[in-house]
């Protein structure tokens, strides 16, 4: 232990422990713009790029950032002296000289961590006046950067780089004319990039940000001639609370769904059925692959910002994930065939709309492979910030709604759907639907080993004499460190679940911003939240949502048949060479 002093009050700290760390320990908020969350990065970010968290220490010359110095024993902090706050605001006075300042039409406004820090150290005008950077936004992208809002702060080329291993994002230039970016000056879309969204989570000042469907969604809900059905992700209905200040985590389905029908969608869905739907396919490709004792592990499918990250940096494992599509493009499929049938619509007049908790969805959505006769199966996918946009666009008071249902026959969805918005849940929902197939047993069908918010969660389970080893990885250094293991063979496993995001879909990119930044707390919250629906609901195996069963009585016939590939199935592709 390093005994030091921060404010004159006395702490013992581990070794390798940051002046930042130490200071949160006392509940003292240094602030910070280039340092990533727990959540994201466990700490590997020590950029010290913006130098905002500055502090004093007694006996050194100069200050130091407190996000990369580390104790030492002794040590007399001061974080909030006056020489502290005036070169913080000398700092932000200068970030602020080379920024656009149109914080009405951003999409960080209220929410921009400069723009607070501004406020909190009375920045009224800056005396540095000169050239301002240029606006050279990206359109067309899925995600947008405009390098007259960067501050070179470099937390999204840390996330991109150390945390999700995917580095495309990096310093070009020098000077003045230093930016952010691709090499070579290519746009993300040319790049192995996998629009998983983590850089537009943690940039503070919106120099990155997604394209919006809003325009396009609003025009097509008032065009008589279509029908337009909305369906609304797991992660979603526990982060959209957050934009209209309900405690974190809570469970706003009700108020969701009656929402989305005062927008105005003809129909309002769960894409918890079509997870339902995914755990029935890929738990019996699972069992096949498990007979067989072929082409395994099996990787789970449905989080389109991991598939990428595999067809570019590991084109020879294509063959191993399961051929399942995700969930909400397997309910865009079946909106336009089975529902379309039911319903007497053609399938030509049909927009699906998605509520996502991601960015990724905005690419899977566009890929050519996911369509059927010409028709797209998903049209627009919209993020959980996106639908809070329209919910205050339309006028809604949100928290004064009343909870309604969604509607059927693709609202209903069992337990194991929800958790699905969790890392751990998809892998759970099937070894859930394999023990109740091997045993017809509805018992301890809760693998809590699972919940943590671990980025490798390594499990083995016996259900029916059959050991199985599995896997769980969240974030794409971890997926990285998982595939690596399966390429050099030095472990094995049965199945293995990806999630691009840390700690999965409940920390999407397209989730709701913070005033600070996206906490352990915060993504715990979400967490919870669904695992307390899936614990509320009566159904939490999904071979027992009898909507499920009646679909595939009806329409789709065998669980894995010709039918179900055709509509619920897809294949994956080697990216190395574009």
């Amino acid at each position: 232990m390093v005994n030091i002093k921060i404010n004159d009050i006395d702490l013992a700290v581990e070794e390798n422990t940051t002046i930042l760390q130490a200071a949160r320990k006392l509940n003292i908020n240094i602030p910070t713009l280039c340092h990533l969350s727990l959540h994201v990065a466990n700490e590997k970010n020590h950029n010290s790029s913006c130098r905002i968290c500055i502090v004093e220490v007694a006996g050194r010359r100069n200050l130091v950032p407190a996000c990369s110095t580390y104790c030492q024993e002794g040590m007399d902090i001061k974080t909030h002296s006056l020489r502290v706050i005036n070169a913080r605001r000398t700092i932000l006075e200068l970030l602020l000289s080379d920024h656009p300042l149109e914080c009405v039409t951003c999409d960080k406004n209220g929410v921009c961590i400069l723009q607070n820090l501004a406020q909190k150290y009375g920045i009224t005008d800056n005396p540095y006046k000169g050239e301002l950077s240029k606006d050279n936004t990206e359109e067309g992208s899925i995600i947008k950067r405009n390098n007259a809002k960067c501050i070179l702060c470099g937390a999204c080329e840390t996330v991109c780089s150390k945390v999700q291993t995917v580095s495309i994002l990096g310093h070009r230039g020098r000077g003045f004319k230093t930016t952010i970016g691709p090499a070579f000056e290519l746009s993300l879309e040319n790049t192995p990039c996998t629009f998983c969204g983590q850089c537009v989570s943690v940039c503070p000042t919106g120099a990155l940000t997604q394209t919006s469907s809003i325009g396009k969604v609003w025009k097509l809900l008032s065009d008589k001639t279509k029908h337009v059905v909305v369906q609304v992700a797991p992660a979603v209905r526990v982060a959209l609370g957050e934009l209209f200040d309900r405690p974190l985590g809570e469970v706003v389905t009700g108020k969701m769904v009656a929402s989305l029908r005062r927008i105005g969608f003809e129909k309002v869905f769960d894409t918890d059925f079509a997870a339902d739907v995914t755990v029935l396919e890929e738990s019996h490709e699972l069992l096949e692959r498990l007979k067989e004792k072929k082409n395994l592990p099996i990787l789970t499918s449905c989080c389109p910002g991991w598939i990428n990250f595999i067809e570019h940096q590991f084109p020879d494992l294509v063959s191993i994930p399961s051929s399942c599509k995700s969930p909400h493009e397997m309910f865009g499929s079946l909106v336009k065939s089975y529902y379309a049938e039911k319903m007497g619509w053609d399938p030509k007049d049909i927009v699906v709309v998605s509520i996502m908790p991601c960015l990724a969805k905005k690419y899977e959505a566009n890929r050519k492979e996911l369509s059927q006769d010409g028709l797209k199966d998903v049209d627009y996918v919209l993020t959980t910030r996106e639908l809070g946009k329209m919910i205050k666009e339309a006028g809604l008071n949100f928290n004064d709604l009343p909870d309604e249902d969604f509607d059927s026959p693709l609202g209903e969805s069992s337990g194991a759907g929800v958790i699905f918005g969790s890392s751990g849940g998809v892998i759970e929902a099937a070894l859930r639907q394999i023990q109740y197939d091997l045993t017809g047993e509805v018992k301890n069908i809760e693998f809590t080993n699972l919940h943590s918010l671990d980025g490798v969660k390594i499990s083995e389970v016996d259900i029916a004499g059959n050991h199985l080893r599995i896997a769980c990885a969240s974030g794409l250094g971890n997926a990285r460190y998982l595939l690596e293991l399966i390429k050099s063979k030095k472990d094995h496993f049965d199945a293995i679940e990806i999630m691009a995001c840390p700690g999965g879909c409940v920390s999407g990119g397209g989730q709701p911003f913070h005033k600070r930044k996206l906490s352990k707390t915060i993504v715990k919250a979400r967490r919870d939240g669904l695992l307390s629906e899936d614990r509320n609901k009566s159904i939490r195996i999904s071979s027992l949502n009898q909507q499920v069963n009646t679909l595939y009585k009806e329409y789709i016939g065998e669980i894995g048949g010709e039918r179900a590939h055709k509509l619920l199935h897809t294949v994956f592709f080697s990216k190395e060479d574009e």
